[in-house]
């Protein structure tokens, strides 16, 4: 193995990737070479019935409260939208009212300040490639990260031939050589970077940790005075796991009784049914996580800084714009999965509106319209008398794949959904304004040609 690796740490020392990063990409590549599949069997597992509910937690706002000096905010910043045809930082996406992901989290983090009187930070965890644009956008809002660094970088690994399982070699492009190694990198990052350390000697002992695309993932003083006075060192939010949440990873426990994460792409070919049963496998993780610091300080210490975190495989061509083009693996881990690695790590079941992603221009549309509203504390929640998430929004790929074609295709902005079950847009479909859709829709234009759906129209 050490021969096989040689030319991987030979290419990641040159690219001046710390120790810690050599040393986590070294562990993922020997568990490959060793034959792991990096999938996790039903028959190793066993579904989780119940757990804490958020809703019960009311009354711990106080202990919340007292907990905002010892917090910071982490909003995992390293992706580029390139499912939406983005080419830069996701979060800098406009998404409601004129305002991109990035000033809605500025926003939520000032008005909590304001309210609470607590300096809260906030801290990005940036790729290369996120980095700059979105450090000049939080240079708007004053400092927000306090005493803090503003961000810390993810690591990067060398993509993997799937033939021969060396290090690819794409002259064309060389940054098609390298990928995010998931965000489970999270752990060896905080720690490479010093920032976790930074955290610690500044009297910080908890994070909350989200992806910067999840509008519904703000700071909640009941959900921080539960996981402060519960002494947990681990928390995972999730949520009741309905038919559209059937390919996201759900809640286990394993054999020896503690909670562990399952993906996707952990799920043997042969249990796929089974791993999109939602009545057997009942809760999503969200990926709003609650961290101990001094706990993760301590299982990374143990550990040498690298958490021995599952493995996940996922295979896919070099160039994503060219299916034809070599396959290569990427080896990533997910940072939910290290819920198992903490003794009396706990769940708590969190209501729909904590997880509002946008991950398609089918997300984006209905987050865009009056399905949705920002609230007082700067926070995008569904509007009195809609069905906010609930809302199936279905985009004819072909012609609403990327934000651009979105935005021609709605130049007056999106029509109004808030009275809306469902919307299927099948072909080249163009919105008038002030268009209302309501119950459940199909719009389709015509084989080869378009449809204008005209300025006031309501259909239903």
């Amino acid at each position: 193995m050490t021969a096989a690796f040689a030319p991987f740490e030979r290419k990641m020392r040159e690219a001046g990737l710390p120790d810690v990063a050599v040393r986590s990409f070294a562990a993922a590549f020997s568990a490959l070479v060793s034959g792991a599949s990096g999938t996790l069997s039903q028959r190793e597992i066993e579904p989780v019935d119940a757990v804490p509910d958020a809703a019960d937690l009311k009354g711990l706002e106080r202990a919340g409260a007292e907990a905002l000096t010892r917090t910071v905010v982490i909003k995992l910043n390293g992706g580029l939208g390139t499912s939406m045809g983005m080419t830069r930082a996701k979060s800098l996406l406009t998404v409601k009212d004129g305002l991109s992901f990035l000033d809605l989290i500025a926003r939520q983090i000032v008005r909590l300040r304001e309210r609470h009187g607590v300096a809260v930070p906030l801290v990005l965890m940036d790729s290369f490639r996120t980095q700059a644009d979105s450090l000049a956008v939080l240079t708007r809002y004053g400092r927000l990260s306090g005493p803090l660094a503003p961000d810390f970088l993810q690591h990067k690994v060398p993509r993997i031939a799937a033939d021969g399982l060396g290090p690819i070699a794409w002259p064309k492009q060389p940054e098609h050589e390298w990928c995010p190694p998931g965000h489970g990198d999270i752990y060896a990052a905080l720690l490479s970077s010093g920032e976790l350390e930074a955290m610690l000697a500044a009297g910080y002992r908890s994070a909350f940790v989200s992806n910067s695309d999840n509008l519904g993932a703000v700071l909640d003083l009941a959900l921080l005075g539960w996981f402060a006075e519960s002494r947990t060192p681990f928390a995972m939010e999730v949520k009741q796991r309905s038919h559209a949440d059937r390919k996201g990873g759900h809640l286990a426990r394993s054999k020896t009784g503690g909670l562990t994460l399952r993906e996707v792409a952990q799920c043997p070919e042969d249990e796929r049914q089974s791993f999109e049963d939602v009545s057997r496998w009942r809760f999503f993780n969200t990926n709003n996580l609650w961290i101990d610091l001094e706990a993760l300080h301590a299982a990374l210490a143990a550990h040498q800084g690298v958490l021995p975190l599952p493995l996940i495989k996922n295979e896919k061509p070099v160039d994503p714009e060219d299916p034809a083009s070599p396959r290569v693996i990427q080896l990533e881990t997910a940072m939910g999965a290290a819920i198992a690695l903490f003794e009396g790590a706990q769940a708590v079941r969190v209501p729909d509106e904590r997880f509002v992603p946008v991950k398609t221009t089918g997300d984006l549309l209905r987050v865009r319209s009056d399905a949705y509203r920002r609230d007082a504390e700067e926070c995008v929640v569904p509007a009195p008398g809609g069905l906010g998430g609930a809302i199936v929004v279905e985009l004819d790929a072909g012609h609403f794949r990327s934000v651009t074609a979105l935005e021609q295709r709605t130049p007056h902005g999106p029509p109004s959904l808030v009275h809306c079950r469902r919307l299927r847009v099948r072909g080249d479909v163009r919105f008038g304004r002030g268009v209302v859709i309501e119950g459940d829709v199909t719009l389709e234009a015509p084989t080869g040609g378009h449809l204008d759906v005209p300025d006031g129209a309501r259909i239903s």
